[in-house]
């Protein structure tokens, strides 16, 4: 019999050299490809939870106002949503259910009173560098 049986050469098969050369740069071109439009998206969603987030604590200010006849002082800032100011018999808060978030850079929102482009106050994240300006990704974001 010969040494050379079909299981014997079932065993010798597998993917040469050059084969898994041919995946690898297929993959690598893949993930040059995919990958700059895949951050580039998350830096969009970035930016549109600090937009919703920046809306729902505009509601929650203008509701402390209805309340309490005025928005909370640069000194009482965003906490005024969650805890009593001292001296303010009308507040009926909390104004959130839960304490005031971060921007999903994890800074704390900048709040000034009075605002500084035609609000009544400022509300923004200072995006993703975290310093005032910028431009993409790093522009600030706010309520005006």
């Amino acid at each position: 019999m010969p040494s050379s049986s079909p299981q014997r050469r079932g065993l010798a098969r597998g993917f040469t050299l050059l084969e898994l050369l041919v995946v690898m740069v297929i993959i690598g071109l893949l993930v040059g490809y995919v990958g700059p439009r895949y951050f580039a998206q998350l830096g969009k969603s970035e930016a549109k939870a600090a937009r919703a987030q920046i809306d729902g604590l505009e509601k929650a200010l203008d509701q402390y106002r209805l309340d309490v006849g005025h928005y909370p002082s640069n000194e009482q800032g965003l906490t005024a949503l969650n805890e009593r100011p001292s001296g303010e018999a009308n507040w009926a808060g909390p104004y959130l259910k839960r304490t005031v978030p971060l921007d999903p850079w994890g800074r704390a929102y900048v709040y000034r009173l009075p605002g500084e482009h035609g609000n009544d106050f400022d509300l923004l994240s200072l995006g993703k560098d975290g310093q005032p300006g910028g431009q993409g990704d790093a522009a600030d974001i706010g309520n005006w």
